[in-house]
């Protein structure tokens, strides 16, 4: 923009006002004795200056020693630097009348994007003198001194906006310098005071009509939003499409009436350097632009002049809502927002590229928006996708309208998507869109990159959910030790919420509770699914082998099966894929295939019996806990009922003890009926309870009773007895007669040994009053597996009084951000989108896992 970048190199009159960007690198220019440590003490903060004297002294315990120069100006550099990194306004007071001096200035401001800006005193050498001399420390200085700096500044003075200073500020007078004021001014692409609402509408390329229907569909009538909502376009309003003056009349009209921002785009910058007369290629649409343009200025001879003046005036990009959202054209890495410079301007445009040049001829660019960790939403375009998505806190709103796509716009804050079709294909591409994230690369192998350090994952049901560094570390070491292969490892199923504490006597959880949340959430129905006793286990079948190499790129395997974690369930692939076999075989028996017209089903169920999976924890932890009790506890009741039997003055103990032995018994008979013994296959049991997802959907937010009818009859075209039924009841929580059915049927089924019962939404996905997400599902488990968990004696009143003091908020919210990126990952892999992108939301499932939170919750 050319306001951003004239040079003013007049001198200040008395009173002047003097403006410095906010963010810039100034330089106090003037010999010794000018006033510059005065000056910047009046007019900067203390610790916005930087000194040479008193970096002079950190070197070397003496501002005066100039053998210490070198040094302290080694330290100057290193100081301004990292202040410039950290986007502060810096003023480095020294001399700088050596055009090497100022040079280095210069370079360090370019390096970080920042606009230096000279202030010059130029005093007369008289009063430098003067001044010098009221100075114990300058009273001995020569007086060639001052002249030889004199020299140097004059020879400067004229060239300092060839050095590279954007402004220069000249003050020749003591009273000149003591009436100047410092007028900070914002940057230009610093909007972090407008908060929206915005709408944020992606390339254009003359496409009048559909910028019409969308503006429409948004809410604007004639170029206004009665709500006071504001448009931003990210640039490429011209060129390939029918009728780049009528979206320029638009977008500047809007623009001027306030009710608009635009940022430039490469087309724009290309086709305002046309009207400045350079000498450009009339290619990539431009051809087409130039001829409608001069058809408009029969019409209107002054369009041209407009808008060249408003290209001219554009800027790269913008800053808004308080720093939470950057609008340019192709995307911008966080250290270059709020940063002026034409490098800045220059990514803003076009973007980075790998020095590749793909199949088309056309510029292979670098995935910059898989690297991004920043705290601002970078909303941008340039580069056509046919669908849109987050990536890592971006998003790419260019969908193709000019070549037949759609025309997207961003609602922000709600971070809602909206778009309309092209009317036809205006223009033909060079490269075929094809379903590739935007930023990305399609059939790229995974990547370290996508998973490690800390990482923002955009959800489309929770928005963002963060993963420290240390915890994706941890989930690193699990997934490179011991998980399935990456490519068949589309989901990871969340930790499950337990219901709130009870108060019932001689119980920790009762269904009532979860019952009574669900209600309190506007949830009127729920199902109550049974809990089987065994291990969370993902099915992922595909209906051949060419289907898996399709879909998942791999080569021989036809699906996976694996724990919550990510791990195989059993090391001999063989037995994997008869399991994998027999589900085959059900689904096509039941019609599955056919009537989701998929050739890839991924379920989430239960793999039967406990042991097969947690054999060792079994021996070790309970077995052993069960073995020591059956030794000792008898002995030691018969030892007591011995003594009760001589006088001795022990019945109380010996009931304790017998007490003890009881609970003992029944901890081991809880474990017990986890374990039983197979052969093979022979005695293991899947019980599936949910359909995640098939080709091209995600099946998260199929109601639960029509997710369990698909799987009974799954169950019931399964010839070889693997599959087993989930009971089930549906009860409505605001009925007091169906909720006591619900707590009824849990007793009964708890009574009988069981695990307990999972109570979930009968309505899949669903979400409070306030549009929240409520708990998938709450966990009620019976009263004697809870003493597997919590010991054989946490049935003791003074037990189950301190028990009931857990704290269930971060586990609720675990459960929470797990289901959230779980949906995001099935959404991503039914939108067929690159695997990479799946597995960054699995991944953060499994990091998520390593928050220390209490397991037995």
């Amino acid at each position: 923009m050319t306001s951003t970048t004239e040079t003013t190199a007049t001198a200040a009159a008395p009173g002047r006002r003097l403006p410095v960007t906010d963010l810039s690198l100034v330089v106090l220019v003037g010999a010794t004795g000018s006033g510059k440590s005065t000056f910047a003490h009046k007019h900067f903060k203390r610790t916005e200056v930087v000194s040479s004297d008193f970096c002079r002294g950190l070197v070397a315990d003496d501002e005066n020693d100039q053998s210490a120069s070198g040094d302290a100006f080694d330290v100057l550099h290193y100081i301004v630097g990292k202040r410039l990194a950290a986007g502060r306004l810096t003023v480095v007071d020294a001399t700088n009348v050596q055009t090497e001096s100022r040079r280095q200035l210069v370079r360090l401001g370019r390096e970080h994007d920042v606009l230096p800006i000279a202030i010059v005193l130029d005093l007369p050498e008289d009063v430098c003198a003067a001044r010098n001399a009221t100075r114990p420390d300058r009273a001995g200085m020569p007086g060639h001194v001052i002249a030889r700096h004199r020299r140097e500044l004059r020879r400067s003075l004229r060239g300092l906006e060839r050095e590279g200073f954007r402004k220069v500020h000249v003050l020749r007078s003591p009273e000149e310098v003591d009436s100047a004021e410092i007028v900070l001014e914002r940057r230009y692409n610093d909007l972090r005071h407008l908060t929206g609402p915005f709408d944020i509408i992606g390339d254009i390329h003359g496409c009048s009509l559909e910028l019409e229907t969308l503006l429409r569909k948004l809410g604007y009538d004639n170029g206004a939003h009665p709500e006071g909502r504001t448009a931003v376009f990210v640039g490429d309003l011209v060129d390939r499409g029918p009728d780049s003056p009528g979206v320029l009349r638009r977008v500047m009209g809007m623009v001027a009436a306030g009710n608009a921002l635009c940022v430039p785009g490469n087309h724009e910058n290309k086709l305002g350097r046309y009207l400045k007369g350079r000498a450009v290629q009339h290619t990539h649409g431009l051809a087409e632009t130039i001829e409608q343009l001069e058809k408009e200025d029969a019409r209107d001879p002054a369009f041209r002049e407009q808008v060249r003046e408003f290209i001219d005036g554009l800027v790269s990009h913008y800053v808004l809502d308080e720093g939470k959202l950057v609008v340019c054209h192709a995307g911008l890495p966080e250290k270059y927002h709020g940063r002026t410079s034409g490098r800045v301007r220059s990514h803003a445009l076009y973007g980075d590229t790998t020095g590749e040049t793909d199949e088309f001829g056309l510029p292979v660019r670098y995935p910059w928006a898989e690297d991004y960790r920043g705290r601002a939403a970078v909303v941008y375009g340039h580069t056509p996708v046919p669908n849109t998505s987050w990536i890592n806190n971006t998003i790419c709103l260019d969908t193709g309208a000019v070549f037949g796509g759609r025309m997207t716009a961003l609602r922000w804050p709600e971070r809602e998507l909206v778009d309309v079709p092209a009317e036809k294909v205006w223009y033909e591409p060079a490269r075929p869109l094809v379903t590739e994230a935007p930023g990305g690369r399609e059939g790229r192998p995974l990547d370290l990159a996508d998973v490690s350090g800390r990482r923002i994952v955009e959800t489309r049901h929770m928005a963002r959910i963060g993963v420290r560094e240390e915890n994706a570390a941890a989930a690193l070491e699990v997934m490179s030790r011991f998980a399935v292969d990456p490519r068949l490892l589309a989901y990871l199923p969340p930790t499950m919420a337990p219901t709130a504490t009870s108060r019932e006597e001689g119980y920790l959880e009762y269904p009532a509770e979860a019952f009574a949340q669900y209600r309190a959430d506007g949830i009127s129905r729920v199902v109550c699914e049974e809990k089987h006793m065994g291990s969370r286990a993902v099915a992922l079948v595909c209906r051949d082998a060419d289907a898996a190499r399709e879909r998942f790129g791999v080569d021989g395997p036809t699906g996976a099966l694996h724990t919550r974690t990510g791990r195989p369930f059993f090391d001999d692939e063989a037995v994997t894929e008869e399991i994998l076999q027999r589900l085959r075989t059900a689904v096509g028996a039941a019609g599955l295939w056919d009537q989701l017209d998929t050739d890839w089903l991924l379920l989430d169920g239960e793999l039967m019996p406990w042991s097969l999976k947690a054999s060792g924890l079994l021996r070790s932890q309970y077995a052993a806990v069960g073995a020591a009790s059956g030794a000792v506890l008898p002995k030691a009741g018969a030892a007591l009922e011995a003594a009760v039997a001589r006088g001795v003055a022990v019945a109380d103990l010996h009931t304790r003890q017998l007490e003890r032995a009881t609970d003992a018994a029944a901890f081991t008979d809880a474990y017990r009926r986890y374990c039983w013994t197979t052969d093979g296959l022979d005695g293991v049991r899947l019980a599936p309870f949910q359909v995640l997802a098939c080709r091209g959907r995600s099946l998260a937010a199929v109601a639960h009773d029509e997710q369990l009818a698909w799987l009974d009859r799954l169950v019931e075209h399964d010839p070889t007895g693997l599959l087993q039924v989930t009971r089930r009841l549906v009860v409505d929580t605001g009925d007091e007669e169906s909720v006591r059915a619900g707590v009824d049927w849990w007793l009964e089924m708890t009574g009988r040994g069981g695990e307990g019962m999972v109570v979930k939404p009968l309505q899949a996905l669903a979400k409070d009053g306030r549009g929240r997400l409520v708990q998938p599902g709450i966990k009620v488990r019976g009263r004697e597996y809870l003493r597997i968990i919590y010991g054989p004696e946490y049935t003791r009143p003074q037990n189950l009084e301190r028990l009931r003091q857990r704290f269930l908020n971060h586990k609720r919210s675990l459960a929470l951000r797990e289901y959230a990126l779980g949906l995001e990952a099935l959404d991503r892999l039914a939108d067929g989108e690159p695997l990479w992108r799946v597995h960054e939301a699995v991944f953060a499932v499994l990091a998520l896992e390593s928050e220390p939170v209490d397991p037995r919750l």
